[in-house]
């Protein structure tokens, strides 16, 4: 079954910022993250809204139709400003979080590669739906980098979503340990080789 899906613009950054929050509501990360359930909503959606802006404007974002689930890329190259949260953000936005936030940063980016690539930041579901609307949205992008022959790199918060990474080709590594917080997987998906155009 194919899910209706279209790239978000400067006008969708505030619904796609409430999907995205009320889809990691109950993720482990993010409960790891912001402990308080009280808290969480809003540390989330004043730190969210500062990727999403970031990726409509410089990467890519795609949401499905009927707004059920959301993806988020960013494009990483050598004129590329790589990520979108600094030190700045979390002091100001995470409050009594800022040090987990710091840590999974700290975890994420010494997984990250220096050569082109895409970054998969976020691929979540509204909890009313299942995962496997997330597909369509992953097959979206991957015409963009296989266009380009870019590989796409990811860190996933739940073994839902590795497996699906894993139905799209996505190799999953060895898990990352948050200290005294849940598991990591990092994904990776190999760039194919751009066809040549000339025959011969």
């Amino acid at each position: 079954m194919n899910t209706p899906v279209r790239q978000a613009g400067p006008g969708d950054v505030a619904a796609a910022t409430a999907l995205l929050v009320d889809a990691l509501q109950q993720d482990p990360v993010a409960q790891w993250l912001v402990p308080d359930p009280s808290e969480r909503p809003d540390v989330l959606h004043r730190l969210l809204a500062v990727e999403v802006d970031h990726a409509v404007e410089t990467g890519h974002v795609y949401v499905t139709l009927d707004w059920s689930a959301i993806a988020v890329w960013r494009r990483h190259d050598l004129n590329a400003d790589r990520w979108a949260l600094s030190d700045y953000h979390l002091t100001t936005f995470a409050g009594r979080s800022t040090n987990r936030f710091a840590q999974l940063n700290a975890a994420v980016r010494r997984y990250g590669s220096a050569a082109p690539h895409h970054w998969l930041s976020w691929l979540a579901v509204h909890p009313d739906y299942g995962y496997h609307v997330a597909g369509d949205l992953l097959a979206q992008h991957h015409r963009v980098v296989d266009a380009v022959g870019h590989p796409a790199h990811g860190v996933v918060t739940t073994e839902a979503a590795r497996d699906l990474l894993g139905e799209h080709r996505y190799h999953a590594g060895l898990p990352l340990e948050l200290p005294g917080g849940p598991s990591l997987w990092p994904v990776t998906r190999a760039s194919r080789p751009i066809r040549s155009s000339s025959s011969g």
